[in-house]
């Protein structure tokens, strides 16, 4: 916006200094002079336009005072140091201009350099927060893992006891005693009758079992 202002305002006050320097034939050094002033004028008005007057205001109160001067001179008669006076003022206002559009150029490079530095600030804080979440996340998914591997390890474990209840092992122990006695023959003899008495012995068959489950011993 400021430099096609610049440039729009530049460009009518070229156009006057060209007709300024026309042939001398073609006009008088009073229309010269008059021509001279008006296109000095306009420099100096579009330097404050721009805001010269404040960035540059030395360059600025110097071509107002020569074209001042020049304002003088015509005023006097003096129509070609009123010409040079007011291409002094042209060329016064042209340096004004210039130095504010550099200054101007130079604080938007820095401005465009600050808010650079900080989006590239902003981008690395965000990049050190998002690598701090992933490492969060890596800490909370290990220790997700690590909690499931407990659990697996705990119902393995209890899964083997359950299974170690149900299957005992059973050991069943026989022992079978076997004794045969003669039949015994016991005679008594009396005096009077003779007895004879038999006593039979059986066979004794002793079988005996222990069931072992789960470390418990039971006996029948």
């Amino acid at each position: 916006m400021i430099k096609n202002t610049l440039f729009s305002s530049l460009a009518a006050a070229s156009v006057l200094a060209l007709a300024v320097s026309a042939p001398a034939h073609a006009e008088g050094k009073g229309d010269r002079a008059q021509k001279a002033i008006a296109a000095a004028q306009a420099k100096v008005d579009t330097a404050k336009s721009l805001g010269a007057g404040t960035e540059v205001p030395v360059g600025v109160a110097r071509a107002e005072e020569a074209l001042k001067s020049a304002q003088e001179d015509v005023a006097a008669g003096h129509k070609e140091a009123a010409i040079q006076d007011a291409n002094h003022s042209q060329a016064l206002a042209d340096a004004a201009i210039g130095e504010y559009q550099k200054r101007k150029d130079a604080a938007a490079a820095n401005q465009q350099q600050a808010a650079d530095a900080q989006t590239s600030a902003a981008q690395q804080q965000a990049a050190a927060a998002q690598d701090q979440a992933n490492q969060a996340n890596a800490r909370a998914d290990s220790a997700q893992q690590s909690a499931a591997q407990s659990a697996a390890a705990a119902e393995a474990a209890r899964q083997q006891a359950a299974d170690a209840q149900k299957q005992a092992v059973q050991t069943t122990v026989t022992t079978q005693q076997s004794s045969t006695q003669p039949v015994a023959r016991v005679t008594t003899h009396r005096v009077v009758k003779r007895k004879t008495t038999t006593v039979p012995v059986a066979s004794n068959n002793t079988t005996t079992t222990t069931t072992v489950s789960a470390g418990t011993t039971a006996a029948d």
